[in-house]
């Protein structure tokens, strides 16, 4: 049976599923020729690559991999250990009061009579600032001049290193020679040598020291960033500020800004204007160079450049800045004086030395100084060698002035009074004392009973000195004035009546009499020794003339008064000089003081005369004048003048009682000015009458001296004229 014309039944699956209705059919439209043609090309089959680029581009990607894989891992492990060494670092940082003062030695500060400063030794440090109590002008100036992005970076300022380093390649330097790229906390960290403290079992000297501190090695360079690193952590920007601005040396001995400050410009760190606080900031990079105190136009042209800075960055507008360039820092007048020159050196020298040259603490000293004394003899230097001395002279000049009791006032220990550990010829130099010696002789015979009225003959005289042959002294005028008395003798400055006179008292009492006065150099043992064939210096020879100001007795010079701790009460020592023991008479001192008021008044000392007080003293001329002096007193102080040549040239046309003579009136001028005059503390010999040309003598003058009796009895008669002389004579 055929089914061809039944209808199929429908499936169970097609009953579940039933089919979508076909859509009607769309009437094919010709393809565009761009997509038939894209449909043509996507059919067509891929290009083989190079096998070779294939396989190149596999090996790169291959040693890339490895590369990355290196890298990372090797960026990971040298990120973790830089982590641990900074932690480390971070670790072992001090507080921050710990490292505030970065000195190895102490300082010394000294104060005038008057009880102000007037020097400063070692290394000072002023005490602690902090960043935010510091002038903001200096707080600016050090940013702005020694790292800009300070506030901005992290310790290491990559831009300045790659700038530093470019800067060194042009200018043909390595790349680490030069210019650093450090910023303020790389300085900071280096200024604290790493944290390595001195040593001295390790290191030969604090110079070794600090010099190993700041090397520039690349291996010294990755532990400073180490530990700038770790400061970063540790303290904040301002506390770094802070170790900077008290660590940092500036120059003149000057450790921190309070004590730069204070021995620049006589304030405080926090007064400074923006002149002063940006000459700190550029004694940063050389303080000894441009240290005002050695070059202050120097100091004020890089002051000028930090201004420039300043201005730049907006921390001093336009006007400020003109403000500031108008009217440049100034040096205080202490920091002028250089740190108190010549009698600052002496006072050092002469106090003890775990405490002044050595000194690992902070000590105050109080001294004998006046500043108007000093600045007394030094106007009186300049004006004489301005004036009298002619251009070009090589001659050399010092003056001490004194009290009675041997406190020194003043000192100049050469021409140049701005200078600073110079050799001090007031102190240092031994020269000898020509007829400036003198009154040492007459006052052995004074106090042996002998008077200022005695006569004695100015004639031919030799002594035969064993080893030597015979000596025959002579006057300075090359004459003889017969029968004079001993005041006359010294009035002049004679020559012979001074010997005889030491053979008759004996050379031991002349050599005990002036050493017991303080002419500690030694003395002469022949009979020159009246005639100042001896050296001393000229504080001895000064200090023994006090003595006899004092009415007889030893002074010692000195120039401490108290030296204590700071922040101490109590004084650790107190003066160590001032009068001592007696030496000769009161009324033997007295007539003396007459005896050489006459030198002044009438004799070779007339140029020293002050016009409004009593004045005595002594002119010196050595052989060849080589050595020139005055020494004399006034009631109120002792001065004395030396004048000569460093290698001992003989002065052309000077004696004592010429240039030091007006030296020393120029200078006692200016010392009295104000002072009300006062008498001299002395007396005529018995006898003398003001009115009589020729002095009442007690003696029977028709017959020899007493001096001329026992001279024969020792020496036998005196020689005929025509005799060898001596060496140019001494006045």
């Amino acid at each position: 049976m055929s089914d061809s014309g039944r209808r199929k039944r429908p499936l169970v699956a097609d009953r579940r599923y039933p089919k979508t209705a076909k859509a009607p059919a769309k009437k094919k439209t010709p393809a565009s020729p761009k997509k038939a043609a894209g449909r043509k090309t996507a059919r067509k089959p891929a290009r083989r690559r190079n096998p070779v680029v294939a396989l190149f581009l596999a090996i790169i990607g291959f040693f890339w991999r490895i590369i990355w894989a290196l890298t990372w891992r090797i960026g990971a492990i040298t990120a973790l250990l830089i982590a641990l060494a900074v932690g480390y670092v971070y670790a072992t940082l001090p507080a921050l009061d710990e490292v505030l003062d970065g000195r190895q030695r102490g300082s010394v500060t000294l104060l005038d009579a008057n009880g102000r400063n007037f020097a400063w030794r070692g290394d000072q440090f002023g005490g602690v600032v902090t960043a935010d109590i510091v002038s903001p002008h200096l707080k600016n100036a050090v940013v702005a001049t020694e790292d800009k992005r300070f506030y901005r970076h992290f310790g290491l300022s990559p831009r300045g290193i790659a700038s530093a380093i470019r800067i060194n390649l042009r200018e043909g330097r390595g790349p680490f020679s030069g210019h650093g790229g450090s910023t303020i906390t790389q300085q900071t960290a280096k200024l604290m040598c790493l944290g390595v403290k001195y040593d001295p079992a390790k290191w030969e000297s604090e110079a070794a020291y600090e010099a190993d501190c700041r090397r520039g090695s690349l291996s010294r360079k990755a532990k400073e960033a180490i530990y700038a690193l770790a400061m970063e952590v540790k303290y904040s920007k301002d506390e770094i500020l802070t170790i900077y601005l008290n660590r940092a040396y500036m120059g003149g001995g000057a450790f921190g800004a309070e004590a730069a400050a204070q021995r620049f410009f006589g304030k405080t760190a926090g007064q400074v204007t923006p002149a002063e606080g940006a000459m700190l900031a550029g004694l940063l990079t050389a303080p000894t160079s441009l240290a005002p105190t050695n070059n202050l136009e120097r100091s004020q042209s890089r002051a000028a450049l930090v201004i420039g800075l300043m201005r730049d960055q907006g921390y001093l507008s336009e006007a400020e800045a003109r403000e500031a360039l108008t009217n440049p820092a100034e040096l205080s007048e202490a920091a002028e004086a250089q740190a108190g020159g010549y009698f600052a050196d002496w006072v050092m020298s002469s106090g003890p030395e775990f405490f002044t040259r050595n000194t690992t603490e902070d000590v105050i000293i109080r001294t004998t100084l006046d500043p108007r004394i000093q600045d007394a003899a030094e106007d009186a230097m300049k004006y004489i060698f301005e004036n009298k001395v002619r251009e070009g002279s090589k001659a050399q000049a010092a003056i001490v002035v004194m009290s009675a009791d041997g406190a020194v006032r003043a000192m100049v220990g050469g021409r140049k009074t701005k200078v600073v550990g110079a050799f001090n010829r007031a102190t240092q130099a031994l020269r000898q004392t020509g007829s400036a010696f003198k009154p040492f002789v007459y006052a052995a015979a004074l106090d042996m009973g002998y008077s200022g009225n005695d006569v004695i003959e100015d004639g031919p005289y030799c002594i035969t000195v064993p080893g030597s042959g015979e000596w025959c002294p002579q006057n300075y005028d090359r004459k003889y004035h017969g029968r004079v008395t001993l005041t006359e003798a010294l009035r002049t400055s004679l020559n012979i009546p001074a010997v005889k006179v030491a053979q008759s008292v004996g050379l031991d009492l002349v050599r005990r009499v002036a050493a017991d006065f303080g002419i500690d150099s030694d003395l002469a043992l022949g009979p020159a020794l009246a005639l100042g064939a001896s050296e001393s210096t000229l504080i001895e020879m000064t200090g023994a003339y006090a003595g006899i100001l004092n009415g007889g007795s030893a002074v010692t010079p000195y120039g401490l008064v108290e030296l204590r701790m700071q922040g101490d009460s109590e004084p650790v020592m107190t003066a160590t000089g001032g009068i001592g023991e007696r030496v000769i008479q009161q009324d033997a001192a007295r007539e003396l003081t007459w005896m050489m008021h006459k030198v002044v008044a009438e004799g070779t000392g007339r140029r020293a005369a002050l016009p409004d007080r009593q004045t005595a003293g002594k002119t010196g001329t050595t052989q060849a004048a080589r050595d020139a002096w005055f020494i004399g007193f006034s009631a109120d102080y002792v001065a004395g003048v030396w004048m000569g040549y460093d290698d001992n040239t003989p002065l052309t046309g000077v004696t004592g009682s010429g240039l030091p003579a007006e030296i020393w009136h120029e200078t006692m001028v200016r010392v009295h000015d104000g002072l009300a005059p006062r008498e001299l503390p002395m007396q005529p010999p018995a006898g003398y009458s003001e009115f009589s040309e020729q002095p009442q003598v007690q003696r029977d003058r028709n017959t020899r001296s007493g001096i001329e009796n026992l001279l024969e009895s020792i020496f036998g008669g005196n020689v005929e004229p025509g005799q060898a002389p001596t060496p140019e004579s001494q006045r």
